[in-house]
């Protein structure tokens, strides 16, 4: 199954000079944030794929104009061909802005999705906006990741996190990291892996 995933800045290379056939085999797309609602939408008119998205820190206009065609995941877990999908948008509350969280925050959060988790027997990926504390992360407040990602990385060992908000143009970031059993892959811009 082929996935495409983006965040954080819209590509030029899709929006201005879509190529329809490097993307006809894209079975699914996953958004973590901080992309224009008009481009999430270009993404699911020309990609014959759903597309579940989760809120960054800049999306506050999509209180008003939410991504057509699009599915917003934030606390929830979907399921796309037998793959559990859980979605924690936002980032660290730095000037308290939408779609910011404190770690507490964060954290009820996560226990208020616990018996739905349940449920599902865990979940495969895990698609966020902030990363987690200490992978890929920041110094500063506004791209600190949240500690609660790595407990739930330690207990439910999904196979993939996705998440954005750290741009790869930043110099120190890389396209994929590794924790314990878990794929760590940052979404900048856009990426295809194959699940």
């Amino acid at each position: 199954m082929k996935i495409l995933i983006v965040g954080d800045k819209e590509s030029s290379y899709i929006w201005d000079h879509f190529d329809r056939e490097r993307f006809k085999d894209i079975d699914l797309m996953l958004s973590s944030g901080d992309l224009k609602a008009e481009y999430l939408s270009f993404l699911v008119t020309m990609i014959k794929a759903p597309l579940f998205y989760v809120h960054g820190n800049h999306d506050g206009n999509y209180m008003t104009n939410e991504p057509l065609g699009c599915v917003n995941i934030d606390d929830k877990i979907v399921v796309h061909n037998n793959i559990r999908i859980l979605g924690l948008g936002g980032s660290q509350a730095y000037n308290f802005g939408p779609f910011q969280y404190t770690e507490k925050d964060m954290q009820t959060r996560v226990k208020k999705l616990r018996r739905t988790i349940k449920k599902h027997n865990g979940f495969d990926i895990l698609l966020s906006h902030a990363p987690a504390f200490g992978l890929g992360d920041g110094d500063d407040l506004c791209h600190r990741g949240f500690q609660v990602f790595l407990e739930l990385l330690d207990e439910y060992k999904p196979k993939y996190f996705i998440h954005g908000h750290q741009h790869l143009n930043y110099g120190r970031q890389k396209r994929y990291l590794t924790y314990n059993e878990t794929t760590i892959i940052n979404a900048y811009e856009y990426h295809i892996f194959e699940y």
